[in-house]
């Protein structure tokens, strides 16, 4: 139990909501047009009704990187204070309207130590998604991030997907399976995923985006710590940035 509190800190729970590119098909770079209309006859397969090309962009474009953008990213991280049988959660938002100062600051808290990053599905959709937007902004992949030429067992990444899987490969877990079956409050209190675009573009409302990220980090963080039952009932306590100055320690 010692060594699983030892590293605990080391984990950067994280989460990433998106939207498209762009809020309208016809605004989009004709060359993406193209490309995109090329990728809408295979998604066109699953909803051969749709026949208008670009009809499928506002709802479908923001879950692909090439066609997507960062909208908010949400990072949290325990403390732990063994004494008092307590966690302690600090979490935090980088949401910002310009996707590269965004990231900028994502990289930022990146680079400041070697962490093992841990997201739902991370390793299928948040970390190559975060890899392919931080180099169309022209910024240098932070070192967790990296793993060109590295070994599997070198990569820093925990997906909690991966994790439930146990090797089995036949299908998704849902986050909000999980927090149902482990007992953890829903994220998907007042918005869900799906809902992102139009909250986005027709509601101009980053802040209740930013409240469903942070939700999705701390479930994520949770359903973890769930999955590492320990001898001892611990009680979490959550704090995000704008309530503490503490930073971060070694």
């Amino acid at each position: 139990m010692a060594d699983f509190f030892d590293h605990l800190s080391d984990i950067l729970f994280l989460d990433i909501e998106t939207a498209s590119l762009t809020e309208k098909f016809e605004e989009l770079d004709p060359r993406l047009q193209e490309e995109w209309i090329k990728k809408e006859r295979l998604i066109r397969m699953e909803n051969p009704e749709e026949v208008e090309p670009g009809s499928l962009y506002f709802d479908r474009a923001g879950i692909h990187a090439e066609f997507g953008r960062v909208i908010c990213v949400g990072v949290g991280f325990f403390q732990s204070k063994k004494k008092d049988k307590k966690l302690v959660f600090r979490s935090k938002i980088f949401g910002d309207s310009d996707e590269r100062e965004l990231l900028l600051a994502l990289k930022d808290l990146l680079d400041k130590k070697k962490w093992l990053l841990c997201a739902h599905n991370g390793k299928e959709f948040d970390f190559p998604y975060l890899c392919r937007r931080m180099l169309i902004q022209g910024i240098p992949l932070p070192e967790p991030l990296q793993i060109a030429g590295k070994k599997p067992w070198e990569v820093r990444h925990l997906d909690t997907m991966e994790l439930w899987k146990f090797g089995d490969y036949k299908h998704y877990t849902r986050l909000e399976l999980l927090a149902a079956v482990f007992g953890v409050p829903t994220s998907k209190d007042g918005i869900d995923g799906s809902q992102v675009n139009t909250v986005f573009y027709h509601e101009n409302d980053l802040e209740k985006i930013k409240k469903y990220c942070l939700r999705d980090v701390e479930v994520t963080a949770r359903i973890y710590m769930a999955m590492h039952p320990q001898s001892d009932e611990l009680e979490i306590e959550i704090v995000h940035s704008e309530e503490s100055k503490k930073d971060h320690k070694d």
